[in-house]
């Protein structure tokens, strides 16, 4: 099977942000997207440009387009956010985004009306039904499509990292699941979900996915959802790894480190490096330390079982990829990382508002909170 690759021009980035639809007198998810899209969508077209459907009616994807820099593609979030939200308000509906939401029960979600959506469940079955989950999704352009693999493969190593940072998802229909990221173990259960495999080159990509079409395991390539993956249409590798996250600083800051990591191993790659390419079962055990402990994980850091925090591991990191950030112009951005763990990353926050107040529907009043006015 040929996929071509449609190269980008330099690092340029797509964002998407996954958004619960919450009722705000019951604290509960909401099912009207098919209502908000109806009213924001221009005349005579399909759909908005910038938000669409996701899976569930209770959700609502926003996404950017093809932007040069961090500071425009959270520019345009916080524009369609807005939209979206004014378009929300006669319905008594806020907006927030977490892994999963604290307490609504994925039983009673809708699903929205699109037929690749029935397709899913049927196919799935309650795999499918459960995935009242949400999360974000950073592209960053590659220029050429013999870098991809190695960089999806290097890139493995950093799931600890994006993982503990935006894990958000401590509860799940009312309890604590002694996660700090519940929902990268709900995604991963899908059988095209989960870490990509350690290939070897654009070449073995293709023989994988003609593979899984002709055995009929997908349709297309699009059905393969691994926490990173190519993406041959937009030119991109896709980082699916994070959590929802709840703030415009947090998006930010995900997404310059995602830029500037698949920069700076681009540019390895110009150089003449080879790209590491880590174990299979060191990144395994490494993504399960940050579900489980998040940022209080150790994880492994190198072939000889040396354990390091994973947020000093992820401190050391910003400041390794400073010089880059300083090209790309996301220093801010990238910076802000230190200052966000300072106030505890989502799952931490959430449950020492539960642990203050008691009550479920202050967390979900946090998570509210921090999308309509930012960290605090």
């Amino acid at each position: 099977m040929d996929i071509p690759f449609n190269p980008s021009a330099g690092p340029t980035l797509g964002v998407e942000w996954e958004l619960e639809l919450v009722d705000l007198k019951t604290r509960e998810l909401t099912s009207r997207a098919v209502e908000i899209l109806g009213d924001i969508t221009p005349e005579g077209a399909a759909e908005h440009p910038r938000a669409k459907h996701e899976l569930l009616q209770s959700c609502i994807e926003v996404i950017t387009g093809i932007c040069d820099s961090v500071e425009e593609a959270t520019s345009q979030l916080a524009a369609t956010v807005a939209e979206v939200q004014a378009a929300a308000d006669p319905y008594g509906i806020g907006l927030m985004c977490s892994g999963t939401h604290p307490t609504s029960d994925f039983r009673e979600q809708d699903i929205s009306p699109k037929e690749r959506y029935a397709d899913l469940i049927e196919n799935m079955q309650y795999l499918a039904r459960r995935m009242a989950i949400f999360g974000v999704h950073v592209h960053v352009g590659v220029t050429d499509k013999n870098k991809v693999i190695p960089i999806v493969n290097a890139l493995t190593q950093y799931v600890p990292h994006f993982l503990a940072f935006s894990a958000s998802s401590p509860f799940w229909i009312g309890e604590d699941t002694g996660m700090a990221s519940y929902r990268s173990k709900i995604f991963e259960s899908l059988p095209t979900a989960g870490l990509p495999y350690q290939l070897d080159s654009w070449a073995e990509f293709e023989l994988y996915m003609e593979t899984l079409v002709e055995t009929k395991s997908i349709r297309t390539i699009r059905e393969v959802w691994w926490d990173i993956r190519p993406h041959p249409n937009f030119g991109t590798i896709e980082l699916r790894i994070c959590d929802g996250l709840p703030s415009l600083e947090e998006i930010g800051a995900v997404t310059a480190l995602s830029q500037c990591l698949v920069t700076l191993l681009d540019r390895e790659i110009d150089r003449g490096y080879q790209l590491p390419k880590p174990r299979q079962w060191l990144v395994r055990e490494n993504k399960w330390r940050a579900a489980r402990f998040g940022m209080d994980a150790e994880i492994v850091v190198d072939n000889i079982r040396t354990l390091r925090p994973v947020r000093e591991s992820l401190l050391g990191l910003v400041e390794e990829l400073m010089p880059t950030a300083k090209r790309l112009g996301c220093v801010d951005e990238l910076g802000s990382i230190e200052t966000i763990l300072d106030r505890g990353a989502s799952y931490q926050r959430q449950r020492a508002r539960l642990q203050e107040t008691g009550k479920m529907s202050d967390v979900v009043d946090l998570l509210l909170g921090e999308m309509r006015d930012g960290l605090k």
